[in-house]
């Protein structure tokens, strides 16, 4: 079972993509956790799931979780599947709770109530092609598997 989650091959696209979904998420982990870039913290974010969105305690660790340690976890190309799987879902989860009645473009010149839904149909492919792939070349994936 470990060996089919590691396996990957030495594609340099996994490899783009698996980088740049991390680098992107990265920022937005840190808000959560770290309260990095103007971002919250862990209990402000934590407080703002629970208390102002209504998301079980659980589910807003575990988006918590796939958006810090998911981001970190795609840079170094370890458990990619399980990490782009965790963006996927916290993806679906914000366009149901919160994009979804904005339409599907992102609000580019200020005139609609908030953010479409585009950008993350977007990060749920590259999350898919991944989980499909796996990490690619220069992933810790590719290595341990390779051990195996």
């Amino acid at each position: 079972m470990i060996k089919k989650l590691l396996r990957t091959d030495d594609d340099i696209s996994s490899f783009v993509l698996r980088l740049l979904l991390g680098l992107v998420f990265f920022p937005h982990g840190a808000q959560k956790v770290f309260g990095w870039f103007g971002g919250s913290g862990f209990s402000g974010t934590m407080e703002a799931f629970t208390d102002k969105m209504g998301i079980p305690a659980l589910f807003a660790f575990l988006a918590i979780l796939a958006e810090s340690l998911g981001s970190v976890a795609l840079i170094s190309g370890f458990l990619t599947r399980i990490a782009a799987f965790g963006i996927a879902c916290d993806m679906v989860v914000a366009v149901c709770m919160v994009h979804l009645k904005n339409g599907f473009f992102m609000n580019w010149f200020g005139k609609q109530q908030g953010e479409g839904f585009e950008y993350h149909i977007l990060v749920v492919a590259i999350a898919f092609a991944l989980m499909i792939k796996g990490g690619g070349r220069w992933s810790l994936d590719g290595l341990f598997s390779d051990k195996q």
